[in-house]
């Protein structure tokens, strides 16, 4: 049986190259992102590649497109739980409520969204179970300077894997999260040029290729479901990682 995944934030970035990644393995994916045009672009003649556009943040475009998804494959056996976003690098005190509450509703409230839609199918289908893998940061461990919004919810994120992973213990559901520092996608291209420092320089920083987070998802999802990778952190040899501040 041809096994199953969602993943977010699947039109571009990480979430582009983990799809394909995913689709060479020979799964089924369910690319999920708001533009409906991207995903339909992303997907245009492949046969396991289903656009699923919704937001993230819109808790019923979340629940039906799951069910669409697993109404089409007959269950879901892994979620990549990707989307996200940052904002301007700023202190807290010129952070507005709309910036705020903007990255808390894709960072974290879509995270809750999607973990809870992939639960509960899991959770009911036979055979029961799945895999759900979180998108964490390097930053759910040590902040970038001036990033309270981002690293805030990153730090979140690490707590929705634990209380998963030990509430799907009784329904076979693992979940895991990958830690990710200074993957080369669009949205990290600027890190060449230069990246604002502890110190308040700017600095160039060492990236990595997009293709190396992929394939870590995929073996992460691999694994059988007695396995699990609870946490791993893949990241640029050479970014200032340890050490930061």
């Amino acid at each position: 049986m041809t096994r199953s995944i969602i993943i977010t934030g699947a039109s571009q970035g990480i979430g582009a190259a983990t799809a394909n990644a995913f689709l060479e393995a020979g799964w089924t994916v369910g690319c999920m992102a708001r533009s409906a045009e991207k995903l339909e672009a992303f997907c245009a003649g492949r046969d396991r590649a289903i656009a699923l556009p919704a937001d993230v943040a819109d808790s019923a475009a979340v629940e039906a497109a799951f069910a669409s998804f697993a109404d089409t494959t007959g269950r879901i056996d892994a979620l990549f739980n990707n989307a996200g976003r940052g904002s301007a690098a700023v202190p807290i005190d010129e952070i507005d409520d709309e910036t705020w509450n903007s990255v808390l509703a894709v960072n974290l409230t879509g995270m809750f969204n999607c973990a809870r839609a992939a639960f509960r199918q899991m959770r009911t289908q036979l055979p029961q179970g799945g895999r759900i893998v979180n998108n964490g940061s390097v930053s759910a461990y040590v902040p970038r300077w001036r990033s309270v919004p981002y690293t805030t919810t990153k730090h979140a994120v690490t707590g929705l894997t634990k209380s998963l992973s030990l509430d799907g213990r009784a329904f076979d559901i693992a979940c895991g999260q990958i830690d990710i520092g200074n993957a080369l996608t669009e949205m990290t291209e600027s890190m060449a040029s230069g990246k604002p420092q502890a110190d308040g320089s700017m600095k160039s920083e060492p990236t990595m290729d997009v293709n190396h987070v992929a394939n870590a998802v995929v073996q992460m999802c691999e694994l059988p479901l007695d396995a699990n990778v609870q946490f791993m952190t893949i990241m640029a040899t050479k970014m200032p990682y340890i050490g930061r501040g």
